[in-house]
């Protein structure tokens, strides 16, 4: 009599590339991995703010050196604060300001640690070289406002003073100025990182890149428009570097594409 089992499939036949890890995992489970992910960031960001607010003294120094910058006497300058509690409170800023700033990287991790079951494995591995880029991509940014963006904002503004009207710039402005800058250009900063990206995973193409061009452009005006502080030397200094960002976005994701096309011009090589 013949055998009427059914045959079961080798699984260790199937091809590990077209095998999406986690892919039978419900709904549920994603959504605990989601929470996972975000309470092991939201305990970074406390601890990190613990230290951060210890070394508060510290940090504020460090984001003074900008302001410093544009007084040739270190004794002309001044900083006030208006309310009792405003100094505090502007203490704390500094600590999630610091939190944020070196938690990035394991913030990062986070959000690959949760995508990657979901990606196929080229895909997971393409992930790994831009999880490096991010932080540094991140550190250009930060460094393009430090010692660029913000000396060159404060000159320009210092410059309006007369006589009879002086700066007299309040911390918690200040502060708020300089780290909302430095968050916005480490987060901008990582255009080229998320379009080659995308490009690895086939979702983009050089093509598409210059075509949108003109739309890239009122984009980026928009973005620093929004995230920037209402002055035009701000904003331009965002949406000038954006602009270049955009154009080494797409330099980056043409390699991709001629290293995919030799991949395959071998491959087919092989085959042949």
């Amino acid at each position: 009599m013949a055998d009427t089992k059914p045959q079961i499939e080798d699984k260790s036949k199937l091809d590990p590339e077209d095998e999406l890890a986690g892919s039978e995992a419900p709904l549920l489970e994603h959504l605990v991995e989601l929470r996972k992910r975000l309470i092991h960031s939201a305990i970074a960001i406390v601890g990190l703010m613990v230290v951060c607010f210890i070394f508060a003294g510290q940090i504020f120094d460090v984001l003074l050196n900008p302001y410093r910058s544009i007084y040739p006497n270190p004794g002309d300058m001044e900083l006030i604060y208006t309310a009792p509690q405003e100094f505090f409170f502007t203490q704390l800023n500094i600590a999630l300001f610091g939190a944020i700033f070196l938690g990035f990287p394991y913030l990062a991790t986070q959000i690959y640690g949760f995508v990657a079951p979901g990606l196929y494995k080229h895909e997971r591995k393409a992930l790994v070289p831009y999880l490096i880029a991010t932080p540094i991509f991140f550190l250009l940014g930060a460094a393009m406002v430090y010692f660029v963006v913000l000396p060159m904002a404060l000159g320009f503004f210092a410059g309006m003073q007369t006589e009879e009207i002086k700066l007299l710039a309040k911390v918690s402005e200040y502060l708020s100025l300089a780290m909302t800058l430095i968050l916005a250009f480490g987060v901008c900063f990582q255009l080229p990182v998320v379009l080659t990206l995308l490009a690895q995973i086939d979702l983009v193409n050089v093509e598409m890149l210059k075509k949108g061009r003109r739309y890239a452009i009122v984009g980026i005006l928009i973005v620093a428009a929004f995230i920037t502080p209402p002055d035009p030397i701000s904003q331009i200094g965002l949406a000038m570097p954006m602009y270049g960002l955009y154009e080494l976005a797409i330099w980056s994701v043409r390699m991709v594409e001629k290293r995919r096309a030799k991949k395959l011009a071998e491959e087919a090589a092989a085959e042949s």
